[in-house]
């Protein structure tokens, strides 16, 4: 039994509260997901089709379903970054395909956006240090390709972080418009490369 299914204090959850955590859980990954951190709870409790005192019961704030639901998104991402940091040779290959993952990952999710841009968020001290692994896996793989003369020397993880979220948003769904992002990725890729470090993308 994880912790997930366990209550504060570390008494199990009976058997119909993990399986009504388990609705609120997805109802909320479907919703941040699709609307980002704006979504009431009360809202999520409908669409889960439990009562708010159920929501409530297992996250009695918002920002504690926020943080449940995007830490296991970062967590990963992170964990990606962290791979190709030990195990991908090439520095430019490394940063370009971490860019690439993180905004077809992030693009569709505007939860990951607000996490990473703090919009709006009240982000507690275990999502942002979720967070803060990111960004330091980034900036590894960013240090990595500067080193190696692939990426510009003129920027830094800020610099960086601010470029990946604004394409992250100019590449959700519009009213009336779709920004192809692979195109977005290929535009910013070779933005970042420096004279001699050759396009993303062929």
């Amino acid at each position: 039994m994880g912790a997930e299914d366990r209550r504060a204090g570390d008494k199990p959850l009976r058997a119909d509260a993990r399986r009504n955590r388990a609705r609120v859980l997805e109802a909320a990954r479907t919703a941040f997901a699709a609307e980002g951190s704006s979504v009431p709870l009360d809202e999520i409790a409908r669409r889960a089709g439990v009562g708010p005192g159920t929501v409530y019961r297992h996250f009695p704030t918002k920002e504690a379903l926020f943080e449940a639901v995007v830490h296991d998104r970062l967590r990963q991402l992170a964990e990606e970054g962290r791979a190709l940091n030990g195990a991908c040779a090439d520095p430019g290959e490394a940063l370009f395909g971490f860019i690439d993952r993180l905004i077809t990952e992030a693009a569709p999710k505007r939860d990951l956006i607000d996490a990473l841009d703090g919009a709006g968020v009240d982000v507690t001290a275990a999502l942002a240090g979720v967070v803060g692994e990111l960004r330091a896996e980034t900036g590894r793989l960013l240090a990595r390709a500067q080193q190696a003369g692939v990426v510009r020397a003129d920027i830094d993880l800020t610099d960086l972080m601010a470029l990946l979220s604004g394409t992250i948003r100019a590449t959700q769904r519009q009213p009336g418009h779709r920004i192809d992002p692979r195109r977005a990725i290929a535009v910013l890729c070779d933005g970042l490369r420096s004279p001699s470090g050759g396009s993303c993308y062929g």
